[in-house]
């Protein structure tokens, strides 16, 4: 599936250059950008050229996701431009509310899936609310904007800060809840390599499975962190047969020594995660 993606990366649609490179890029994800890197002069030309790239590479198995502008500076416009060429889905920041996300889904076709942008003060209060709909299938947790917006210091964005992994973990679960496909958050210095692989494995750990990127290098990065462990599925199968197996003696609940205590509800996570996988 499409959206079964782990690599987002972001290409600014005024650079044609990097346009024409998608074929050969890894990602799982193209994120084709409207929004912030495009300056008001440019954002004309890379709306067209966001159109022509759309029609170009429509067999492409990638998904493709626009992030328009936010609604009140063009992104009605944008949407309403965009909704014959058919993108996998819109990303629209700047969502504070579940009323504004009604409308925006009024006005975006009904095949189109609506991803939000997570980087106001507003919509982290309101992230529970935000699901309105079943095209609503992918949040963005955009930390620099957040962090401004709640006069919060950049410099607490690391590995080991406390309020960084509370944040990391409530964005997490809230949409996992909601049944919302998380996204983390994008690392601006691309060429710190180390630091980057902290945050990817930070991130495994805690159990996302997407990030955003600016460049291929942190696509490989994603991808070979983020991929799918042969050994959990392996663990995961060989506990639904042992509680299966259980079941059919009757007991729903017992110790074993390699894996622990099993019972139904860890039976159903181990369903889910080969189900999933």
């Amino acid at each position: 599936m499409k959206n079964d993606f782990k690599s987002v990366l972001m290409l600014s649609c005024h650079n044609e250059k990097h346009l024409q490179k998608i074929p050969s890029l890894k990602a799982d994800c193209i994120m084709l950008n409207l929004e912030d890197g495009v300056s008001k002069e440019q954002k004309p030309l890379a709306l067209e050229l966001c159109c022509r790239y759309l029609t170009t590479y429509k067999d492409e198995q990638k998904m493709f996701v626009v992030r328009v502008n936010a609604l009140d500076e063009g992104g009605y416009d944008e949407i309403k431009r965009l909704n014959p060429l058919k993108p996998d889905a819109i990303r629209v920041p700047k969502i504070n509310t579940a009323l504004e996300v009604k409308e925006t889904l009024e006005m975006l076709d009904d095949d189109i899936e609506l991803h939000l942008s997570i980087e106001t003060s507003k919509s982290w209060q309101n992230l529970n609310l935000l699901k309105v709909d079943k095209r609503v299938t992918t949040f963005y947790l955009g930390i620099l904007d957040m962090f401004a917006d709640m006069k919060l210091p950049q410099s607490i964005i690391n590995t080991t800060n406390p309020t960084m992994l509370y944040m990391l973990s409530h964005f997490l679960i809230s949409c996992k809840s909601m049944g919302i496909k998380p996204v983390s958050f994008v690392y601006q210095d691309y060429k710190n390599e180390d630091g980057f692989l902290k945050w990817i494995t930070l991130e495994k750990e805690m159990g996302y499975d997407a990030k955003g990127c600016i460049s291929p290098k942190q696509v490989d990065m994603v991808n070979n962190i983020f991929l799918d462990n042969e050994d959990e599925i392996n663990r995961a199968k060989e506990i639904i047969e042992l509680f299966e197996k259980n079941q059919k003696d009757g007991i729903s609940g017992f110790s074993h020594e390699k894996y622990g205590f099993i019972d139904e509800p860890i039976y159903k996570g181990a369903l889910a995660f080969v189900n999933l996988h």
